[in-house]
C-alpha cells in the first residue's frame, strides 16, 4: 500500500499561538479551525458545563455582527460554520471555498475576540442548553455514555457531562463565562489548523492580523484521573429496550498500545463484520445496534461496548459480549485474522485522509498531543507493528472482563 506524500507547514507566533496547515492543490475548498486546549475536564464541579455554554455564546453576537449575521456570514457563500466541545478541547471550524478563507478567518476571529455576552442572550441560551440536555436524556443510546463515564470517574472532572446539569447551567452569568474565557482562551492554549487549497504564509498573516488572544504564564497541574472498576449500576428509565454500556480504562493518546486497542476494537465491534455484530445481531438477532468504540485523552483512555436489546435477551446478549471480550484476552488470533484487521485499519486511515476535515483535525491533534506532526508513514508503520501476539498481550493486560464496568438503563 502506497504512502501519500504530505507537506505540512507550522509556524509559532511570538505570543505562543501555533498555526499548522496543509496545502492540497487539488482541493477547491479549505477547512479552517481554531482548537482551544480546554474542555469540560477543566471545570470545577460548580461550573460544570461552562466550556460548552461558552461555545454557544460565541455565536450570539459581537461588536461587529449580530447572531443572525454570524449564522449567515459563511452560509451565504455556500460554506458552513460550526463548533463542538469535548472533554479536553473546544473546536471552532469552517468549510469554505478557498477564495473565501479570509472571510472565515474574519468571522471566527470576530466571534472569539469580540463577543458581547449580552445578559439577555445568556438567559435565552440557558433554556437552549437545558433543552439540549433533555434531548440527550431522551436518547438512552447517547445518555448511557454520560452515565458510564460518570461511574468510571466518579466525582472527577473527566466523569462529568460536557453539557453540565440544570443546577449548574441556571447559575451561569456573564462573570462566570468571562472568567473561563479569560483563563483558557489565551494564545499559548490555541492551535489554528487548516487544510485545503491555501497558502501557509497568507494564513499566518491573516491570523496575526485578526486574532487577539492574551498571553498567559499560568501552568495548571491537572490531577490524573482515577478510574473505578467492577461497577454494576442500573438506572430505571421508561424505555422500550434495555441499554447496556460496558468497558474499562485503557491508555492515553500517546501510548503505543493505542494501536493494539484500535485493532481489538476493530475486531470486536468496529463494524458489520465485527465479532459482536455478527454474533449478537446476525447470528442470534438479540440486538439491532451493537458496537464498540475507543476514546483517548492526554493521560488515560476508554474502550466501551454498547448494545440495546429486549429485556428477555439481555443476559444472553451480555454473555456473548463477555465471551468474545474474554476470548481475545486468552486466545491468540490467527496471523491471517491479524493481517485482515491491519489491512482494515490502514484502509480506514488512508480513506479518512481523503476528507480535508480529517486532515485539518489530524494536524491540530498531532500538535496538541504529540507536539509535532506524525508522518502518515509512521502511522502505517505503527499499524504494521501490530501482531497477533501484541494484540493478545494488550488484551490480557487491559481487557479483563471481570474488571469491566457495566452500566444499564432499563
Amino acid at each position: 500500500m502506497s504512502t501519500p506524500k504530505t507537506v505540512i507547514n507550522r509556524t509559532q507566533l511570538d505570543n505562543g499561538l501555533v498555526v499548522v496547515s496543509e496545502h492540497i492543490s487539488t482541493a477547491r475548498s479549505v477547512y479552517f479551525s481554531v482548537y482551544v486546549k480546554a474542555g469540560s475536564r477543566n471545570e470545577s464541579e460548580d461550573i460544570n458545563g461552562v466550556a460548552h455554554f461558552l461555545e454557544h455564546m460565541f455565536f450570539k453576537g459581537t461588536e461587529n455582527r449580530s447572531a443572525y449575521a454570524i449564522a449567515g456570514a459563511l452560509e451565504d457563500l455556500g460554506g458552513s460554520l460550526n463548533a463542538y466541545t469535548g472533554k479536553e478541547l473546544t473546536v471552532f471550524y469552517a468549510n469554505v471555498l478557498s477564495e473565501h478563507l479570509p472571510k472565515a478567518v474574519d468571522v471566527i476571529s470576530d466571534m472569539l475576540c469580540n463577543s458581547l455576552f449580552d445578559e439577555d442572550d445568556i438567559e435565552h441560551e440557558k433554556q437552549v442548553v437545558l433543552e439540549e440536555i433533555n434531548a440527550v436524556k431522551d436518547s438512552p443510546e447517547e445518555y448511557i455514555f454520560d452515565l458510564f463515564q460518570e461511574q468510571m470517574f466518579p466525582g472527577q472532572p473527566l466523569g462529568r457531562p460536557i453539557l453540565g446539569s440544570e443546577k449548574t447551567i441556571t447559575r451561569f452569568d456573564k462573570q462566570t463565562i468571562t472568567d473561563f474565557k479569560n483563563r483558557y482562551y489565551v494564545s499559548n492554549k490555541i492551535v489554528v489548523s487548516a487544510a485545503g487549497n491555501l497558502n501557509h504564509n497568507d494564513l499566518v498573516k491573516m491570523v496575526e492580523d485578526k486574532f487577539c488572544f492574551a498571553q498567559s504564564s499560568l501552568d495548571e497541574k491537572e490531577t490524573a484521573p482515577t478510574a473505578f472498576k467492577k461497577k454494576r449500576v442500573n438506572y430505571n428509565q421508561a424505555a422500550n429496550q434495555i441499554h447496556i454500556c460496558a468497558g474499562v480504562e485503557t491508555v492515553s493518546y500517546q501510548s503505543e498500545k493505542k494501536y493494539d486497542l484500535i485493532a481489538l476494537n476493530t475486531y470486536l465491534g468496529g463494524g458489520m463484520s465485527s465479532r459482536l455484530f455478527q454474533r449478537i445481531r446476525e447470528e442470534y438477532g438479540y440486538a439491532y445496534t451493537v458496537y464498540s468504540s475507543t476514546d483517548y485523552y492526554k493521560d488515560t483512555g476508554i474502550i466501551s461496548f454498547y448494545l440495546g436489546t429486549n429485556r428477555k435477551y439481555r443476559q444472553k446478549a451480555l454473555d456473548i459480549l463477555k465471551e468474545e471480550v474474554g476470548r481475545v484476552s486468552k486466545e491468540k488470533l490467527s496471523d491471517d485474522a491479524a493481517a485482515k484487521i491491519k489491512t482494515q485499519m490502514k484502509g480506514g486511515f488512508l480513506l479518512g485522509l481523503e476528507d480535508n476535515y480529517n486532515r485539518m483535525s489530524r494536524l491540530a491533534k498531532n500538535e496538541i498531543y504529540y507536539g509535532k506532526q506524525q508522518d502518515v508513514g509512521l502511522v502505517l508503520a505503527a499499524i504494521d507493528r501490530i501482531t497477533a501476539d501484541s494484540m493478545l498481550n494488550t488484551a490480557a493486560e487491559i481487557l479483563n472482563i471481570d474488571e469491566f464496568n457495566i452500566i444499564q438503563i432499563s
